[in-house]
């Protein structure tokens, strides 16, 4: 493999807000206060205009660093703030666009040229099969090469197959999240100088449904920029976003198993972190096998250790159920209506901490943790409602040998009040919910089976799975 940058072709600056837009203006503010030249770029006087709140903090933050190391924040920054918008800008001409885009003296590109090639400069910038583009890249073309070597000979077999990219555009900074505060409790304020909770008892647990790549199509998601989409912009805020909230279990779905093996696994292992993953099975799906998605479970090696492993997978007991259930002439319709390739991923922690009384000295803590993602298809309730309802018997059989307490994670597909929420939530369904209408293949019948008897709490005031079950 070798890449290269394409250097011949004019640079385009490129608006720092929307990233597929040519900029025409510069805030020389930036440029003066020494902020990143990418961030400095905007499309239009509008687009400029409506960041400017968030674009000036920018500003705050430059002056800050000013001050700390000498007050030049008058000379810098005194006549931008006068007014509500009065930074000076100017418009980026074509040329001015290709020449002017240096960040103080360092220069952009390296200097010695690798190849030149029918009028065209290529600079070589790796040869690794992944590369990810740097702000050297923004605003040219990269080229990828890859030829076949003989093992013994070492020389090159054929002709080497190359493939152009567009020009590369920055890659903006994701939203924040608009968080939630529930349970009126602020567990944020209890985190100690290291992220974690500060009494020895509790933990905390991320769940999170990815969105797994082979899902994420311009198709599906009209309104995403196919750049928003790409898995090598998602992967990484991703990841910043999973590290970032240090939780002591992860649980997500939807994670391909490519991706499992070359990303999470190895990326959460540098944090600390174990990982565990159950692959979806594969009688529905047609694929790639290496795409399809799954569960992952990650626990903190510090926090936890692993016990048991446990793998649901709801086609087996759709099988089981058909055999024993239903009439010979409805197995294969049954089938069809049940087989959708679902599956959980059960395991069972032992805490590193400790939060027992005098009564029980040197009790093992244990905790079984279940990540789900239940069936998506909305005129399909019946199906939700029966994978949730086997998951949970098949919990109890767990709690019940070992009263080892529950934690339930997942995807349900499923709104607050709907039938699954009220079976995990409430413990039972009642008979006369809407939900229980859509059942062709009375396997929800009689109603009075929907019910478990695990004392969960619902997951938004769950806060430690110790101290209430």
């Amino acid at each position: 493999f070798c890449r290269y940058r394409i250097q011949s072709d004019r640079k385009v600056a490129v608006c720092s807000v929307h990233p597929s837009e040519q900029a025409t203006l510069q805030c020389l503010g930036c440029v003066k206060a020494k902020i990143p030249v990418a961030k400095s770029y905007h499309c239009s006087p509008k687009c400029f205009s409506d960041a400017w709140q968030h674009h000036r903090v920018l500003h705050d933050r430059a002056a800050s660093a000013v001050n700390e190391n000498g007050n030049e924040e008058e000379e810098i920054f005194g006549r931008f703030n006068s007014t509500g918008s009065g930074v000076i800008s100017a418009s980026l001409t074509g040329s001015a666009s290709s020449t002017s885009l240096t960040n103080g003296s360092t220069p952009l590109y390296p200097t010695a040229v690798t190849q030149r090639s029918g009028g065209e400069t290529w600079f070589e910038v790796g040869r690794s099969k992944i590369y990810t583009p740097t702000t050297d890249d923004i605003g040219h073309v990269l080229k990828f090469e890859c030829v076949v070597i003989d093992a013994e000979t070492k020389l090159p077999v054929g002709h080497p197959n190359t493939l152009l990219t567009s020009r590369v555009i920055p890659a903006p900074s994701p939203s924040p999240r608009r968080l939630i505060s529930v349970g009126g409790a602020d567990m944020m304020g209890q985190l100690d100088s290291d992220g974690r909770l500060s009494s020895s008892g509790t933990f905390t647990v991320l769940s999170y449904n990815i969105l797994s790549d082979s899902y994420a199509s311009s198709e599906l998601y009209s309104y995403c920029p196919s750049w928003a989409l790409s898995w090598p912009y998602r992967r990484q805020n991703l990841l910043r976003e999973i590290v970032g909230y240090r939780a002591d279990i992860v649980c997500l779905q939807e994670v391909q198993c490519d991706h499992f093996d070359e990303f999470f696994a190895p990326e959460l292992d540098k944090h600390g972190y174990q990982a565990l993953y159950k692959r979806k099975t594969n009688e529905v799906y047609s694929g790639n096998i290496h795409t399809i998605d799954g569960c992952a479970t990650f626990f903190r090696r510090d926090r936890f250790s692993h016990v048991k492993k446990y793998e649901v997978e709801f086609n087996k007991a759709a099988q089981s159920l058909t055999e024993v259930a239903v009439q010979t002439t409805q197995k294969k319709v049954a089938l069809n209506r049940l087989v959708k390739d679902n599956v959980a991923l059960i395991v069972v922690l032992e805490a590193k901490f400790t939060n027992q009384g005098a009564d029980n000295p040197g009790k093992r803590q244990l905790l079984c943790v279940a990540n789900t993602h239940v069936n998506v298809q909305q005129e399909l309730k019946d199906v939700k409602i029966w994978q949730v309802h086997t998951l949970l018997k098949g919990l109890e059989k767990i709690a019940a040998s070992a009263d080892i307490p529950m934690l339930v994670c997942g995807d349900f597909n499923s709104v607050p009040g709907s039938a699954p929420h009220s079976l995990l939530a409430m413990g039972k369904v009642d008979p006369l919910h809407p939900d229980l209408l859509v059942d062709p293949l009375a396997i929800l019948r009689p109603h009075s089976k929907l019910t478990h008897q695990l004392p969960l709490v619902n997951f938004l005031t769950l806060m430690n799975c110790f101290k209430q079950s």
